[in-house]
């Protein structure tokens, strides 16, 4: 076997691996660059491979740098299956989609406005390439063993990431590689905890709290005090989050907070993303992977208005506070939740609370670098708001959580790379490693290619 790292080396972004054997090329994970401009440029970039020659793809999970190059690689040439869980199938069909229209939208929203260097400006690809894409899903269930041809085999484990999320384990009668994709959290309020792996010869590990570990305290705690602080200003807060995952946690944890009078109860509460609205219902379909029963699932609902139209979106930016508002993305990086910066962001009396990892080079990571301005369809929109962060709902494991399922492997595998991390914390989740558990590890460049004996 041949490995090539495609992506998703030096940054959290761009996920793709290219395994190759003599008779097979299999791409794990085919995820968008997002974040920093560099970044985003590969993606225009030509693949070091012809898509028409990759004989199958495999996905971790459906968040978007791990499966939004797909209907761009179905465009280019491939054909043939794309392996996930029944989970990630389903959210697919909703997130792939969702990405197209974004793109679209904003490729017309910068001809209309005139602000693209770029005459016109295209989208990256449009919804008829996601639904292209969408037709090649071959949903498969966890713990049961594939055929690939080429004498290799998969498997999917539940990774506890976000719904569908699995760990990739591919292997062949001479040796085995398992892909980790994003690992979940022990206590994580939703999904389960990650299955504990056993063996694999060669290990690909996330490292995206690679330098970091999670604060001990609750954030149902601190989720409370910010709205509260907020509500006495007459304030908006608005929370940036991932569609599927920290939506539906963040929807549970005010449920909590209101019915237990830790916030008021009347306390307005918007969900403004079609594909979070969606993701919800899809959540009271897999109750084997989360920790919330039916009618928890029902209060998922009941706790938000649920925005669905365009019309409904700009409509909130004309309302008074208090209230919160919940919409993607999680990075401030597209979608609905921009326009709700440039309303609410140059207003003190309201609070932009982020939930999740903000990648170098997104909005989110310069408004918590203290940035006095951001950057919005071409015009600087003042940051006066107060600007929060709750770093412990993340659905990433930090480097103790990563260390204590490594250490369920019965033996050391041949070789770990350190992927899926910006670069300090990649280098600092292999040192964890080299100390801890004294295991051979070498954190890979972009485009590089090992060989596994």
């Amino acid at each position: 076997m041949e490995l090539t790292f495609l992506g998703a080396t030096g940054t959290v972004t761009g996920s793709k691996y290219l395994l190759k054997t003599d008779t097979k090329h299999i791409l794990v994970d085919c995820g968008l660059f997002q974040g920093l401009k560099q970044l985003r440029l590969k993606n225009w970039s030509k693949l070091p491979i012809n898509p028409a020659k990759i004989d199958a793809v495999v996905l971790t999970h459906a968040h978007i740098d791990h499966s939004g190059y797909l209907p761009l690689l179905v465009k280019n040439g491939f054909s043939g299956k794309v392996y996930c869980s029944e989970g990630t199938a389903d959210l697919c069909k909703i997130m792939l989609p969702d990405s197209a229209h974004l793109q679209e939208e904003e490729a017309e929203y910068a001809n209309r406005r005139g602000f693209s260097k770029h005459h016109p400006a295209l989208p990256l690809y449009t919804k008829e390439d996601a639904e292209n894409a969408l037709a090649l899903l071959t949903p498969v269930s966890f713990e049961q063993d594939v055929d690939l041809g080429g004498g290799l085999t998969l498997r999917l484990s539940p990774s506890g990431h976000i719904l569908g999320s699995a760990f990739v384990r591919i292997h062949s009668q001479k040796t085995s590689i398992l892909f980790s994709g994003d690992i979940g959290r022990t206590n994580d309020i939703l999904m389960k905890p990650p299955v504990r792996i056993k063996q694999a010869d060669y290990l690909l590990i996330e490292s995206t709290y690679g330098n970091r570990l999670h604060q001990n305290d609750d954030p149902k705690a601190k989720l409370a005090t910010i709205i509260n602080r907020t509500v006495k200003r007459k304030g908006v807060v608005v929370i940036p989050v991932f569609a599927v995952g920290r939506a539906q946690e963040l929807l549970y944890y005010i449920h909590l907070l209101k019915t237990s009078g830790a916030i008021a109860e009347d306390i307005p509460v918007y969900l403004n993303s079609p594909m979070a609205v969606d993701a919800t219902e899809i959540f009271n379909l897999y109750h084997g992977e989360h920790r919330l029963n039916a009618e928890q699932c029902r209060a998922l609902f009941r706790t938000a208005h649920m925005v669905n139209s365009i019309e409904q979106s700009k409509a909130l930016n004309e309302l008074k506070g208090p209230m919160i508002i919940l919409s993607a993305s999680g990075m401030a990086s597209g979608g609905r939740v921009v326009h709700h910066l440039k309303a609410f962001a140059p207003k003190s009396n309201n609070t932009i609370l982020f939930v999740g990892f903000q990648a170098a080079g997104t909005r989110g990571a310069a408004m918590l670098d203290g940035a006095e301005s951001i950057k919005i369809h071409g015009e600087y929109i003042p940051v006066r708001a107060s600007v929060e962060l709750i770093s412990n709902l993340s659905a990433h494991a930090d480097y103790a959580e990563i260390l204590d399922w490594l250490s369920g492997f019965e033996a050391p595998p041949k070789k770990t790379f350190i992927v899926h991390g910006e670069p300090v914390a990649a280098d600092s989740m292999r040192r964890h490693i080299q100390e801890k558990l004294h295991w051979q590890v070498e954190v890979p460049e972009y485009l590089e290619t090992v060989r596994l004996d």
